[in-house]
This record gives C-alpha cells, structure tokens and sequence, in this order.
C-alpha cells in the first residue's frame, strides 16, 4: 500500500524499528487503560494524560491532546482501543501540521540559495556533530558540493570528529587552530564555499550552556560575520537536540531559542529510548518545525521528518 510519495519501504521500516520503544511503552499503556471499557470517560482521559506525560509529550501538549479527545469522544458513548489510537494519531498530525512540522522533499536544497547555509547548534553530547556529518552525507549522495566549518574551536576533538567525517564523506572542510576565533572560521567557510561555487555550507559551532549571555554574544557574533559574505546567511539555524534526555531537551531548546533565532530542529538517539514523544512536545511548544530525526548510527539513519510517517509509526497505520 503506498502511504508515502517519497517515504520508501526501507526508510518507514527504519522508522518503525527507531520508534519501537516508544511504541511498545505507549501502545501497550493504551490497551491495558481501555481494555473492558466501553467509552471514554475521565478515568480514560485521566489515564491516557499520564501515558503521553512519561512519553515526554510535555504537560501543556499533553492537555492541549486531551481537551480535544475529550471534545470529539462527547458524541461517542462506544470506544474501542482502535478508534482511541485513531483519534490520537489524527489530533497529533493536526498538531505537527499546525507548528509547520510538515513533510519536505528528501534532503532538497532551495534552488535560489547557493550556498545554502546552515548553522548547527546544540550542547555537547547530543549528536551535533555526527548530525552534521550524516547530513553532508546525504548531500553529497545528491551530488551536492558540500563545504564542512569547525567553528567549534573550543574543543579539539569536535574539530578531529568533523575531520574525519569529512574525509570518510570526501567533502571539503574548513578548519583553523585550537582556540581560533569561531567567527572567523564562519568567515573563510562562506568565502571558500562562494568561491568553489559550493551548493550547501554548514557550520558547526561550541556546545558551551555556560551562560546565556556568552552564548548569545558568541552566535551573534558569527552570524554577524556569515552576513559579510553573505547578507542573507545563516539561512538556516539548526537545532541539534537529543530525544532520549526528555525533559532536558526541552530545557535545551528553551535555552538555545533564547540565544538565537533557531528555525529548525533535528532531534537524534530515537531509536534507544521510549521518549519519542518528544517529538511532539517540543515541536509544539516552541513552534519550531522538526526537519530530520535521528534513528541509529549509521550514515543513513538521518531522516527528514514526515509527520506522517511518524505519527502512523508510533500508533500503528
């Protein structure tokens, strides 16, 4: 049965197995609340709150998805788990359709921004980098001319992992000592992107939370820098956030989107947690679409988000 345009068998069975966890925690919490149940009552409700709660969908998520099961299942007096799990899939869809979490083309890049310009963010440990690797990965499977920047100079092994990916990838990277200014480094990545005539730069830079201020200061700074080469950079802000820390990640995503103007999210560690509903939390919370998720650690396990695809993955199709 085709579901998916551009979801192949291979990627949906990926899904499927990453949101495995997830599913099993929810599906099975689910079917034990309603089993001998006839309707919908606030017992159900009640039940059906905590189960999407220890998912880390998030409080305020969680009762937005209550109040309109709660509405829809008024005129019902007959509830089976079937229709239950129905009701949710379809509200959650509207959800993600409503925060802009929609489905794109796999991996395209706008025709009219060369280069497209990505500025990757996120605290250390979350998968920032190897995001970034498979994400030029999959560019350069497009026959893409991609451009890698260390900007995160504060560590040396983030500078050594992009280095690798790079070579193991066969992409061009930018790089200068440990300790150079990031900016800089932004600087000769867009300079030498421009001039090899490259389709997509993208920029990693610290993982550091030390304070608000000296990560506000710092981004700012490069991207500041970036419009110098070019006006209209970072055309992108990505937001590297790791699913399986739950409610972390929410504090992380508070904390970032404070500090600059994060436009995209990638969240990764899926397929080791029962946490995928965080997913759904933060992407309403913050109103910030979810591009690409993270379901394992090989270079094709990057995926760019189809809420369809998802939703029918964690509920069943």
């Amino acid at each position: 049965m085709k579901i998916f345009n551009l979801f192949n068998r291979e990627k949906k069975e990926t899904l499927d197995k990453g949101l495995a966890k997830t599913k099993q925690s929810v599906f099975a919490k689910l079917t034990k609340a309603i089993v001998g149940r006839c309707k919908i009552d606030d017992s159900i409700l009640d039940e059906l709150e905590e189960i999407l709660i220890t998912s880390d969908v998030g409080v305020d998520t969680t009762l937005k998805i209550i109040k309109r099961i709660e509405k829809r299942a008024a005129s019902d007096k007959y509830v089976t788990t079937e229709e239950l799990t129905a009701m949710l899939r379809e509200e959650i869809a509207e959800l993600l359709t409503e925060n802009k979490t929609d489905s794109m083309d796999d991996f395209t890049l706008p025709a009219d921004r060369k280069p497209y310009v990505i500025m990757v963010v996120g605290v250390n440990g979350v998968g920032k980098t190897t995001t970034i690797g498979k994400l030029a990965y999959q560019f350069k499977k497009k026959e893409k001319r991609v451009f890698l920047g260390a900007a995160d100079t504060f560590r040396a092994a983030a500078v050594e992992q992009l280095t690798v990916w790079s070579e193991r990838i066969g992409v061009s990277i930018v790089k200068q000592k440990m300790g150079a200014d990031p900016a800089s480094v932004a600087y000769d990545t867009l300079n030498s992107a421009k001039a090899n005539n490259a389709d997509v730069a993208i920029i990693d830079t610290a993982g550091r939370l030390h304070n608000k201020i000296g990560l506000m200061n710092e981004l700012t700074k490069i991207k500041q820098v970036m419009k110098k080469v070019l006006p209209d950079a970072p055309h992108e802000v990505l937001l590297v956030l790791d699913g399986s820390t739950g409610q972390n990640a929410f504090e992380q995503a508070r904390q970032f989107t404070a500090a600059t103007e994060v436009n995209a999210l990638a969240i990764t560690k899926l397929d080791g947690t029962a946490k995928g509903g965080v997913v759904i939390g933060i992407s309403d919370h913050f109103h910030i679409p979810v591009k690409y998720i993270g379901l394992g650690e090989g270079m094709e396990d990057l995926q760019v988000f189809n809420k369809k695809a998802f939703v029918d993955s964690l509920f069943g199709e």
